[in-house]
């Protein structure tokens, strides 16, 4: 446990380091345009009278003569309340009433962090009735959107007022837990990141305290409790609720994303009956959206703008004609249309996981999913996702199954799944899986992985082990191999093996192991 506790301090730093970078550059961001636009820096009342601090933009000759469709947008986390001004002034230029507020326990608003608790979305509606009443918007125009903990308390609210007609989350959660607790396993550089900024930007609450310190504790006797917290907190949950009120959501998201992990949105969307797009792009959390907060071009405020104009202002202008799901490959530059996130893959191929391969646990072999926001930063501006080379990893500690070599280029797409049989020496432990696109020389790009965890299994008992990696659209060169590597420690997550635990593989024959790779159409 120890080095658990120096990984999340030594992450902590990062983080918070991160957070107050990123605050400076986009105070610093509404400067770098003319703001054309009134601008009012208010207080609200939220939920339970609590101060939001927030600011408002009205299109410019705005004299109450006339109505415009209003767009509601929460901060993201640990974010001043000035990171979406340039795009609310782009907004109001556009005809939107647009405010933004910091969300309660940050900055100057008052309360505690909730974590998108009940008191977050009722805020969220507060600020709704504060703007129907105290600026020329439109009650029945009303749109939400934001980036990251903004986008989750906007889907979120999206379930209970429904007068929110269209959503734009970005870079956001659909499913907490299966976001940061995926595979039964910590993410504990994610986790750490976002306590890390929590505690120097907000003021966390007892209940929000004691979650983190159950969550790097391991605590198993508060796992449902831990559970129970993130469902309430997720829209999935409420994806029923969503579909009645019939608000048309947009999801963005990208690829690397190491806090919110595309599967859970790709999930989701598929659930979601009413108006829907998906997008999804190489970079880490919130990166793909980041130069459209500078005021800069940018593909997802620009789809963002297009969905509220089509959705609150009634424009034709052909995104509800176009294949809803939309991805670019973190290989190549150009977008990929689908109608369904099912339509992405349209063919599987599997790689045979065989013989029987036995590894020791508790050290790094030196396949690693890289680290929180630069390895995925790497990736989406120079296609340098992590490496490692697959020749020389220690057999001792990880098992490699390589395909044979391509001829033709293989396009990745969508969510490769591993299926083997595991007899673990200890009842508890963690395995990583990675998929490596590995060249000529034996160097591995690093293509998904997906950690997996496991208590409560006797000992020497073979059972069955399915774990889904992250979806992602990688382009495997012709010539190269897909190679799968299972390890035991990745620092990106928490792991669970005793002390000279060790795990074998093996391929039944009436239960052949493989990993099952997503390709796309030739």
């Amino acid at each position: 446990m120890g080095r658990h506790r120096k990984a999340l301090r030594t992450t902590a730093v990062g983080a918070v380091s991160a957070t107050l970078v990123a605050g400076t550059a986009l105070g610093l961001a509404p400067t770098a345009q003319a703001a054309p636009n009134p601008v009012r820096f208010v207080d609200i009342a939220g939920d339970g009278g609590t101060v939001l601090k927030a600011n408002v933009v009205t299109p410019a000759g705005a004299d109450g003569t006339r109505r415009y469709p209003l767009l509601v947008m929460p901060t993201s986390w640990g974010l001043p309340q000035v990171e979406y001004l340039a795009q609310a002034q782009k907004l109001a230029d556009s005809g939107y009433v647009v405010v933004t507020y910091n969300v309660r326990g940050f900055w100057q608003s008052g309360g505690e962090i909730e974590v998108a608790g009940p008191p977050d979305i009722a805020d969220a509606s507060k600020v709704i009735d504060w703007a129907i009443a105290n600026t020329p918007s439109d009650a029945g125009r009303i749109g939400m959107a934001g980036v990251s903990y903004g986008a989750g308390i906007s889907l979120l609210t999206a379930a209970q007022d429904k007068r929110v007609k269209a959503v734009a989350s970005l870079s956001g959660w659909a499913d907490l837990i299966d976001s940061i607790y995926a595979g039964r396993t910590q993410h504990v550089q994610a986790s750490a990141l976002l306590d890390g900024a929590s505690i120097v930007t907000g003021r966390q609450s007892a209940e929000l305290r004691q979650t983190f310190d159950d969550f790097y504790r391991s605590n198993l006797a508060k796992e449902p409790e831990l559970i129970a917290w993130g469902k309430k907190r997720s829209a999935a949950t409420y994806v029923d609720q969503i579909n009645k009120n019939g608000a048309a959501i947009m999801l963005a998201n990208a690829w690397g994303d190491t806090i919110f992990p595309p599967n859970q949105y790709a999930d989701f969307y598929e659930k979601l009956t009413g108006p829907k797009r998906l997008e999804m792009r190489p970079g880490d959390h919130a990166t793909a959206e980041l130069t459209g907060l500078f005021g800069l071009p940018n593909d997802v405020w620009k789809d963002t703008t297009r969905w509220f104009d089509h959705y609150l202002r009634g424009e034709d202008n052909g995104i509800d004609r176009e294949q809803p799901v939309q991805l670019k490959s973190r290989s190549s530059g150009g977008y990929e249309g689908y109608p369904d996130w099912k339509s992405v893959a349209a063919t599987d191929r599997k790689i045979a996981l065989g013989g029987t391969t036995t590894i020791r646990t508790n050290v790094n072999s030196g396949a690693d999913g890289g680290v929180v926001f630069l390895s995925s930063i790497l990736d989406q501006v120079a296609q340098l996702p992590p490496m490692a080379s697959i020749p020389l990893l220690p057999r001792r500690w990880a098992a490699v199954w390589q395909s044979e070599k391509y001829g033709q280029a293989q396009q990745v797409r969508g969510t490769a799944k591993l299926h083997t049989t595991l007899t673990p020496t200890k009842e508890s432990g963690t395995l990583v899986a990675y998929l490596y696109d590995v060249g000529p020389l034996g160097l591995g790009k690093l293509v998904s992985n997906a950690p997996y965890t496991f208590h409560g299994r006797t000992p020497g008992k073979p059972f069955g082990v399915d774990l889904e990696l992250y979806s992602t659209a990688y382009d495997v060169p012709a010539g190269h191999r897909l190679a799968l590597v299972v390890d035991t420690v990745d620092p990106l997550y928490i792991e669970h093996n005793p002390s000279g635990a060790q795990l074998t593989f093996s391929s039944p024959a009436n239960d052949p192991s493989y990993v099952s790779v997503p390709l796309r159409e030739q």
